[in-house]
């Protein structure tokens, strides 16, 4: 069955770095069609009866096997694109099969921006411009006094996180974290972080679903 256009499959296990990536992808593209499963070693499976434009697996998952059989998914699927996360602690070998796949390697712990960079080129490779990250900047919304770093830090403070949640899901730390709180008052002249979120509701800056 024929995926939607600009569809993207994220294959990793549940963890925080998932959540944290999921979380970058639909604050960058909200109208991107993310899909998830929990193991990356059933992405054959699931190639066999979907395509998507991108596919994001974790190549770091424990005992995974998906390094291993990268070169076998490059023949099956030679049209799939295919980014996939790799580790500084992985053995040798799994780490020279993530190498020798020819599929582009982005590093786990690499930073919001630079995954948004790599995904926004590989979909841009695709064809699906509605994806780009640089139509992604231009988004039009309400005005706003506050950075794109400063309304992500908001939507989760609306979503009632913590600093440390926040902190995981961004990839930051929690002291970057309070910075950007503090910022987020200052620009905003809100007393208290429930005045901050009531002024960024009625401004149309976050929406609640």
């Amino acid at each position: 069955m024929a995926t939607p256009s600009g569809a993207v499959l994220l294959a990793a296990p549940p963890t925080l770095h998932r959540l944290g990536l999921a979380v970058t992808l639909r604050e960058t593209w909200p109208d991107l069609a993310l899909s998830t499963i929990p193991d990356p070693d059933q992405l054959s499976a699931v190639l066999q009866q979907r395509r998507f434009a991108l596919v994001i697996a974790d190549g770091t998952a424990p005992n995974s096997k998906l390094p291993a059989q990268l070169m076998q998914l490059r023949v099956c699927y030679p049209r799939q694109q295919l980014l996939v996360l790799s580790g500084r602690r992985q053995p040798t070998v799994a780490r020279q099969q993530l190498a020798q796949s020819g599929y582009p390697l982005l590093p786990r712990r690499a930073t919001p921006t630079e995954v948004v960079a790599t995904v926004g080129e590989l979909l841009s490779r695709a064809e699906i411009p509605a994806f780009s990250a640089a139509q992604a900047a231009r988004r039009s919304g309400p005005a706003t006094p506050l950075s794109p770093r400063e309304l992500e830090v908001l939507r989760l403070v609306v979503d009632d996180c913590c600093n440390q949640e926040i902190a995981d899901r961004l990839f930051v730390s929690v002291r970057t974290v309070e910075s950007h709180r503090r910022a987020l008052l200052q620009k905003t002249g809100a007393k208290t972080l429930v005045g901050l979120v009531v002024q960024a509701m009625r401004a149309g800056w976050v929406n609640v679903a």
